[in-house]
């Protein structure tokens, strides 16, 4: 039995020994994340003190930070070089559908995740979709990639009919930790735990981006039992 006025903190649900994050800025200085080797290697100490084995590294490719596979490359190769750690770490990005998506992904100028190489982690704008949201989504499929949508619960414009349709057109949802957390305020909180009962999502991850906030002000945060055992119950791979 559930009580739904139980709860556990984050950090003690015991759902990331062993896991795999599947959103992460830890990939140093190259967008609004972790500015340097020195902080990326802090956090990677601090998840393997939390269980975690394994990382993907999911900098943004977008207008603002026009990163290029090439140079995300050449940084991933810098980390590895100075990680000496047990966790397995993996380069992907995090793609904005924005006005520069359709010539990315023509030219694939991407980083796809998964160990296929078959998934496409992408995002929108937090309070508009992009014209043909939905098209777009179906051409990522038709060219052979299953689309992951980054953190849906944070997108203002969403409603419970959009969610719908994403998880009935498979759609892969990813949760954000953060926002289970209250990290990003109630609204966001709220749909995080409605998906969550929904058995939508698929995947989570920290979107870490600082170790304080993260470590300070998300781990010790408590979840009602019913949302940490849900959280506890996501398949969380990639088969």
């Amino acid at each position: 039995m559930l009580f739904f006025n139980t709860k556990k903190r984050l950090i003690d649900t015991g759902v990331l020994k062993g896991a795999t994050d599947w959103h992460s800025h830890i990939l140093p200085g190259v967008d609004d994340g972790v500015h340097d080797m020195a902080e990326s290697l802090d956090v990677l100490g601090y998840y393997e003190e939390i269980g975690i084995s394994e990382v993907w590294l999911t900098p943004h490719i977008m207008e603002d930070m026009p990163n290029t596979p090439e140079e995300l490359r050449a940084r991933y190769e810098e980390l590895l070089k100075e990680y000496k750690g047990p966790i397995k770490l993996n380069l992907a990005a995090e793609n904005m559908l924005d006005n520069l998506f359709d010539d990315r992904f023509a030219k694939r100028n991407l980083l796809p995740i998964g160990p296929k190489g078959d998934h496409l982690l992408v995002e929108t704008s937090y309070f508009q979709p992009p014209m043909d949201l939905y098209g777009i989504l179906k051409r990522i499929k038709e060219a052979g990639y299953q689309p992951i949508l980054a953190h849906p619960e944070r997108y203002r414009y969403m409603e419970d009919k959009d969610y719908d349709y994403l998880y009935s057109t498979k759609v892969k949802l990813q949760l954000n930790l953060i926002s289970l957390a209250g990290g990003y305020g109630k609204p966001a909180q709220d749909r995080a735990q409605a998906l969550l009962q929904k058995g939508y999502y698929s995947f989570f991850g920290s979107d870490l981006h600082h170790l304080a906030y993260f470590k300070d002000a998300i781990m010790g945060k408590s979840l009602k039992k019913e949302a940490a055992e849900r959280l506890l119950g996501i398949q969380n791979f990639i088969t």
